[in-house]
């Protein structure tokens, strides 16, 4: 068992979270973790079902004297984003997560800590073990593939749930309740390659933006940080008037993930190599003079590439340049009714040189279901006039927030005679799975909260270690008073 653990309360979160970061479990490789609550409802001699989709379900009978009282389900998904740090040797199939413990945070060994959504899976064990509590019967759904396609969710069949009230503990700030999300879309551009032999008498410059936080594509994206794949078209812009060449173009690992690191090869004539060297170091000091307040690590680099490269021709370079110049990114739209909830937002996520092809992937947010239409076809309409190849994803619904809602009520009641003061009520600029569970099940009654967590999607990605006591303290309070 982890040393970095020893000592937090509640005890049997914390152990369960440590078993649980022990198994790899990247999305659409959940396999092992299911397998993990699966032994542990065995162990347990508790009922469960697992669906053609790999989610799970577990049910744990009433404590006694609570056997009237409606069924509630405890929610979260088993997978986590596989994000690490450029020199960080990691392989997240194969390796554990490596827990550190700073003061009150808890974090991982330079990659994702997987608290999003580790933690609520770690919580729902810790209550399937714990024979003292208090509670009416219930249930606890553990989804696969929430990050990449909400695939669990999604595949949820009829009969599956029996309960009528759910708590989703996939939010990220103790003493907030959630009651509505953004539904959301991905687009996507496809260039086919077209090259030809880097032109005699060039050079390769290997251009490079690093240092970047990246974060969570909704929650982060309006903390105006810097999109690795952005600036790096700034130089590549900049670079063209000296007869630069793009050979390849890589950056950003996750489309639901503000991309930190991106790199582009070019081939430059030798005698405009010192002059291109410097207007990447202009661009950088542009970019850092812009960022600083928030990306003080932020670095563009050009360092010599020996060897030689096929180059993109020159038609197909200032197409793809030009589109991801023109391609927006970042928050489109405030909420009017929610003071400091952004409404709509785009974020350019992944771009990829392969054998066959230049593709990008960027993810459209809106809590209003015209607004994801209206600025994914903005999107489209970018890649079209680029002369790109456009696809896209259905997308998830959205979640219409409740106020009315029984169990809202019952939970800022609760966590008001707790901790003497109310909740704030919020919606969140991401996709829950609540949007598509409701849908699912109509009528179901539900509200999301969880523990402090911060650079979700991140290497820097942490839980604060105080709010996941209060969080339990509130849970448990709140299974105790559903009637």
């Amino acid at each position: 068992m982890s040393k970095a653990i020893e000592g937090l309360k509640p005890a049997g979160v914390w152990k369960a979270f440590a078993e649980l970061s022990a198994i790899p479990r990247p999305s659409k490789h959940e396999a092992a973790a299911a397998a993990f609550v699966i032994d542990t409802a065995k162990r347990l001699g508790l009922e469960w079902a697992q669906d053609a989709a790999g989610s799970v379900v577990v049910r744990k009978p009433a404590s006694k004297g609570y056997e009237g009282r409606p069924m509630v389900c405890l929610q979260g998904h088993l997978d986590m984003v596989p994000e690490k740090r450029p020199d960080k040797q990691h392989d997240f199939l194969k390796d554990p997560i490596t827990l550190v413990r700073k003061g009150n945070v808890m974090m991982a060994d330079g990659t994702t800590l997987g608290a999003d959504n580790g933690v609520a899976v770690a919580t729902s064990l810790a209550i399937m073990a714990d024979t003292s509590l208090a509670h009416g019967p219930l249930e606890f759904l553990f989804t696969v593939d929430e990050e990449t396609g909400l695939t669990g969710a999604n595949s949820l069949q009829p009969g599956f749930l029996k309960s009528t009230i759910l708590l989703n503990l996939d939010s990220e700030e103790e003493g907030e309740l959630y009651v509505g999300c953004s539904g959301g879309r991905d687009t996507m551009g496809t260039w086919a390659l077209d090259t030809e032999p880097a032109p005699a008498g060039t050079v390769g410059l290997l251009v490079k933006v690093g240092g970047l936080r990246g974060g969570h594509s909704g929650l982060e994206i309006d903390k105006g940080r810097g999109n690795a794949i952005k600036i790096l078209n700034r130089a590549l812009m900049k670079l063209a008037p000296v007869g630069a060449r793009l050979a390849s173009i890589d950056g950003g690992n996750k489309r639901n993930a503000i991309p930190r690191d991106a790199s582009a090869l070019v081939f430059v004539p030798k005698p405009k190599a010192a002059e291109a060297k410097a207007i990447v170091a202009a661009v950088n000091g542009v970019c850092r003079a812009e960022l600083a307040s928030v990306e003080p690590s932020l670095a563009v680099t050009a360092e010599p590439f020996k060897g030689r490269r096929k180059v993109v021709r020159k038609g197909l370079q200032k197409k793809l340049t030009m589109a991801l110049a023109a391609l927006p990114h970042g928050v489109i739209k405030m909420s009017a009714d929610i003071p400091g909830l952004v409404e709509t937002s785009t974020n350019v996520g992944v771009i990829t040189t392969g054998k066959k092809d230049i593709s990008v992937a960027t993810s459209q947010r809106s809590s209003v279901a015209s607004e994801i239409a209206e600025i994914a076809d903005a999107v489209r309409a970018v890649f079209d006039l680029g002369g790109a190849k456009v696809s896209g994803s259905d997308g998830y619904p959205g979640w219409k927030p409740n106020l009315e809602s029984p169990i809202l009520k019952l939970a800022i009641a609760t966590y008001k005679k707790l901790y003497g003061k109310e909740p704030a009520v919020k919606a969140v600029h991401a996709g829950l799975e609540c949007g598509i569970i409701g849908e699912k099940y109509p009528g179901m009654d539900m509200v999301s909260f969880g523990p402090t967590l911060e650079g979700v999607h991140s290497p820097d990605e942490k839980i604060h270690i105080d709010t996941v006591q209060k969080y339990w303290d509130f849970l448990l309070a709140l299974l105790q008073n559903v009637t």
